[in-house]
């Protein structure tokens, strides 16, 4: 089938499956196919009153909600790029994006203190406007997405995809006319991509404005999707429900439960797949950037423990060591990628600089090794990377091992200087609830002593209260480290 432009797929799934098909259902409400259509053609019409047209970048700061879609359709459907920010940004990190990209305006609430900067009200209602269909546009890029990075500094991910779409190319084994629930923030990549692509695809997307894992496991018994991509930190949470309750919903209808983002713990990933099948449970791998991902299904898992999969779509891997020569399977070295494109096909950065290799290999800043098979292993971020006493120790390994531990919700660990050491190996964690005043310092080192060798468990450990993880079950160690480096630094 050939592509369609995105503005145009709300009145294609209405003519195919029937305007009165759901293909929104959020806690602010549901839309059919055909009042998706109308929204989305009266808000196209008001924001381009407002000055929004072809190629445009315009910042979305909006919660999970039927609007946010209905907004992005409206970008798409005047050929204008959707610019995806939290709704949640303190005033002067959206400033230091606003100012870096120069959009054409910011659709969000409370943000009109921008100076400078045009800012649409996110409730103004388009219903004075026509629904009338518009001539169909296609911007050069579909998406962008903003990161602070492990530097903490502003950047903007701009895709090199246009916002057009073959309705039936495979994706990640999402079915079509069907159903998809989202669960993450959408103003993060992975919950952006699978839940529009969702719809590109036809089916009745199920979302959720803020994860609860009960609530999660309600939905799929009622709504019946056959998909969800979720992060480990949602598939922690789920397990940790009392058996009585996780096993009171009927799950039978998901024939391919994703995660994404971050690490996942060995045990948690035995677990699931215990508890619902191997055939069932999958891994993606890949950053915003595209210039690369995986994809493993269970039982290949199980075939290659740890293994993150093989890379899809043609995009290639190379694993360089430090003098920059290729690594051999089973060593360790930075992950460098390209994808089918080509040097530069991918995406652009406005903010930063891609790290490069000779031929135009770029990195993620990713270390880990392949093995035999061509199977991808993750070790951890460089940035990330603990060097005490002249041993390489990985945070990832160290904060699966403390995951295992029952009264853990959230592990970190993190280097701090060490006079002797060069650093040694901090650990931040955050307890559940009803175990804090059941858990010391001591019963973790216990803990610890049978899964890990001497010098990989923490010299020191911090309990906080509050969670380590972003609604996308992101954990950001550089910053973390940063700010017990200025505690350090004022005696503290």
């Amino acid at each position: 089938m050939a592509t369609i432009a995105l503005g145009l797929v709300p009145s294609h799934y209405a003519d195919l499956r029937g305007p009165d098909e759901p293909c929104l259902t959020y806690p602010d409400g549901e839309l059919t196919w055909s009042e998706l259509e109308s929204r989305a053609n009266r808000r196209a019409r008001m924001l381009e009153e407002h000055g929004i047209g072809l190629n445009d970048f315009v910042t979305v700061a909006l919660e999970n909600s039927t609007l946010f879609h209905e907004t992005c359709f409206a970008l798409w459907k005047l050929g204008a790029t959707p610019h995806i920010v939290s709704p949640r940004l303190p005033p002067a990190e959206l400033k230091a994006i606003v100012e870096l990209l120069k959009p054409a305006t910011v659709i969000g609430a409370n943000f009109f203190s921008i100076l400078g900067h045009l800012s649409i009200e996110a409730g103004l209602e388009p219903d004075q406007y026509p629904d009338t269909p518009l001539e169909p546009r296609v911007a050069k890029h579909w998406k962008a997405m903003s990161s602070g990075g492990s530097t903490g500094r502003p950047k903007i991910i701009v895709d090199h995809l246009p916002s057009e779409f073959d309705p039936t190319d495979w994706l990640l084994d999402m079915p079509q006319s069907g159903c998809v629930l989202n669960p993450g923030p959408l103003y993060h990549n992975a919950p952006f991509v699978m839940a529009h692509h969702g719809l590109f695809r036809g089916n009745h997307v199920v979302g959720m404005s803020r994860f609860d894992a009960a609530e999660a496991l309600r939905l799929i018994e009622k709504f019946q999707p056959g998909w969800v991509m979720m992060v480990p930190t949602m598939m922690h949470r789920i397990w940790r429900l009392p058996e009585e309750i996780r096993n009171n919903f009927d799950l039978s209808s998901l024939k391919v439960i994703g995660h994404v983002a971050s690490p996942m713990p060995v045990w948690l990933k035995e677990a699931w797949i215990d508890w619902l099948g191997a055939d069932r449970i999958y891994e993606l791998y890949g950053g915003t950037e595209g210039t690369g991902a995986t994809w493993i299904r269970g039982d290949d898992w199980l075939a290659h423990k740890g293994s993150v999969g093989k890379f899809i779509r043609e995009a290639k891997v190379r694993i360089l060591n430090d003098q920059g020569n290729d690594c051999k399977p089973g060593e360790i070295g930075e992950v460098y990628l390209m994808p089918a494109g080509g040097p530069g096909s991918a995406y652009h950065y406005i903010g930063a600089e891609a790290q490069v290799a000779n031929g135009g290999w770029e990195t993620l800043g990713d270390m880990g090794w392949l093995d035999e098979d061509g199977y991808l292993y993750l070790a951890d971020r460089r940035t990330d990377l603990i060097l005490s006493g002249g041993a390489n120790i990985y945070p990832a390994e160290i904060e699966a091992a403390l995951a295992e531990h029952p009264a853990i919700d959230t592990a970190v660990a993190i280097g701090l200087p060490d006079e002797d050491l060069g650093q040694t190996v901090h650990a931040i964690i955050h307890i559940h609830e009803n175990w804090r005043e059941e858990v010391r310092e001591s019963d973790l080192r216990c803990f610890l002593e049978e899964r890990l060798v001497r010098y990989k468990t923490p010299r020191t450990y911090e309990f906080v209260e509050y969670s380590l993880r972003d609604d996308a079950g992101k954990v950001r160690r550089s910053e973390l480290r940063e700010q017990r480096l200025v505690q350090l630094d004022n005696g503290g």
